[in-house]
């Protein structure tokens, strides 16, 4: 994914609309749509605001890829409930969510093991 899309889809994540991006951005409407069409060349300062606006790390908004699997947590202020957004694209996802089911059930008997060793 190139940067412009990688905006676009974490933007759609959050459920904002491009209005509300460009109002936190402090930018018009066309302007920002002209970032998420990949029109415009960004300023870095402006990548910044942007990953701090989604609450990201610059390098995570530039690792974004096809093959990436990551979540994004919105903390919502009023309820304080998390939205989990997974974006798992690439077809090696199902291997690492097999591994991981794996490794947790790898940890909960190393778990058990140790409360039965201190009995």
């Amino acid at each position: 994914m190139q940067i412009h899309e990688n905006i676009k889809f974490i933007r759609q994540s959050k459920g904002w609309s491009q209005e509300e991006m460009a109002n936190k951005l402090g930018m018009s409407l066309n302007g920002y749509g002209s970032i998420e069409r990949g029109e415009t060349d960004v300023q870095l300062s402006r990548l910044e605001n942007i990953a701090s606006t989604f609450e990201i790390g610059l390098l995570e908004l530039f690792g974004l890829n096809e093959k990436n699997i990551f979540n994004l947590i919105h903390n919502n202020g009023e309820n304080n409930t998390q939205n989990q957004y997974c974006y798992n694209n690439s077809p090696e996802s199902e291997k690492y969510e097999k591994e991981i089911e794996y490794l947790k059930q790898e940890v909960a008997y190393l778990k058990e093991i140790i409360k039965l060793t201190k009995k």
